[in-house]
């Protein structure tokens, strides 16, 4: 059994704990901006392919106590590196968190921890000096109250990096943060939704994918696919399985629009890309059917009208990079009043890094919920005006 961690938004933890568990692993603890949990060897590719709202999953290599740099040498060195790196690989120790410890020199110790990977290999493969000319393998170090957590990075590249995302446009949502909010939300396949600032479609993108159970990690390769212990037979199995659980027999409803005609082209591009990936993971199981893309539509928010009497309203406003200044922005989020009047029966959910959105839209929220996604504080208002049958 290993451990393993996967990276969140902070103040997703629960959510991306509830995805682990529904895939079938044992949670094990969670602080903020990750959740620990035990898995079987699959575990190591299929949560890498599935989880939705991670941002990346390691695999937990070391947990032992260090007072001082002599403790965090010999736990490091302890490690069967050997096991878990090739001989040619780049080792680089890229982020060290320490919290309420002693040892709290975040370069003093990336340096240490990558002094002993150095000196475990050379010792197991008699070499002075390894070439470091294959692959990059990423070491991370977390310190919480003197416990030292050593994590080996599986996803490589961030896992919200999909791979159908041709063109994000100007500062674009990020496919895991979207995830987040249809999960916070509780949205079923079922419900109309609709984006009225699609931008690059990635809330609808996200729902489709969501929406007819394909597994976002389709279009993608893994840092794992690189490293020793990889197994390739058993990846293409749960590859294999995965695909055999995509549905194409359900009826959705996911629009989008934007008074940018740019932003309909960029995310009509977007899904096109996302379907032909689901596309090719149906065909690798001998399946040949065609994936309903979301529909997008050029419109300014103030023209829109209910499509249907109940739904989704899920949104990303323009704010800062996509928009010029404060005033403009509280001006578009006061007249995004027109949503409530015209989707009067429909849930609203908007995120937003602006602290006055809520003052200048006018409408007070049934739950504000707050998500940090690298350096960038977010709060999304849900608006859940009556039962629309999102739970059912």
């Amino acid at each position: 059994m290993n451990t393993l961690v996967a990276l969140c938004a902070v103040g997703a933890e629960k959510i991306l704990g509830n995805e682990i568990k529904h895939l079938g692993y044992k949670l094990v603890s969670n602080a903020p901006g990750r959740v620990s949990f035990l898995g079987d060897d699959d575990a190591l590719f299929r949560t890498n392919l599935c989880l939705r709202t991670a941002d990346r999953v390691y695999l937990q290599t070391a947990n032992y106590e260090a007072l001082n740099f002599d403790d965090l040498y010999d736990g490091a060195f302890k490690v069967d590196w050997q096991d878990l790196l090739n001989k040619d690989s780049r080792i680089v120790v890229d982020k060290v968190r320490s919290h309420n410890s002693k040892l709290n020199s975040e370069h003093s110790i990336q340096g240490i921890i990558h002094k002993a990977i150095y000196a475990k290999l050379g010792s197991k493969w008699h070499m002075v000096t390894l070439p470091e000319t294959g692959e990059e393998s990423d070491i991370r170090v977390y310190i919480d109250n003197n416990q030292v957590f050593i994590l080996l990075d599986l996803s490589g590249l961030p896992l919200h990096k999909r791979g159908y995302r041709v063109d994000g446009g100007i500062a674009p949502l990020r496919e895991t943060t979207a995830a987040t909010l249809l999960q916070q939300t509780m949205w079923r396949r079922k419900t109309p939704l609709h984006d009225p600032f699609c931008g690059s479609g990635t809330i609808a993108i996200e729902a489709t994918l969501y929406a007819f159970n394909v597994a976002p990690g389709f279009g993608r390769r893994f840092a794992l696919e690189n490293l020793p212990f990889y197994n390739k037979d058993r990846a293409q199995v749960i590859r294999n399985d995965e695909a055999a659980k995509i549905r194409t027999d359900v009826e959705v409803r996911i629009t989008g629009s934007d008074i940018d005609r740019k932003a309909v082209e960029r995310s009509n591009q977007n899904a096109e890309y996302a379907c032909v990936m689901a596309g090719r993971a149906l065909k690798s199981i001998g399946i040949s059917a065609h994936l309903p893309r979301p529909d997008f539509i050029q419109s300014d928010f103030k023209n829109l009208k209910a499509p249907y009497d109940t739904g989704l309203l899920l949104c990303n406003p323009p704010y800062g990079e996509r928009l010029g200044n404060e005033e403009e922005a509280q001006a578009l989020y006061a007249d995004m009043d027109c949503l409530w009047k015209d989707f009067s029966n429909w849930e609203i959910g908007v995120i937003t890094s602006n602290p006055n959105f809520q003052t200048s839209f006018g409408h007070k929220a049934n739950l504000i919920k707050t998500f940090k996604a690298g350096n960038l504080d977010t709060s999304f208002y849900i608006y859940n005006r009556r039962d629309n049958g999102h739970n059912s």
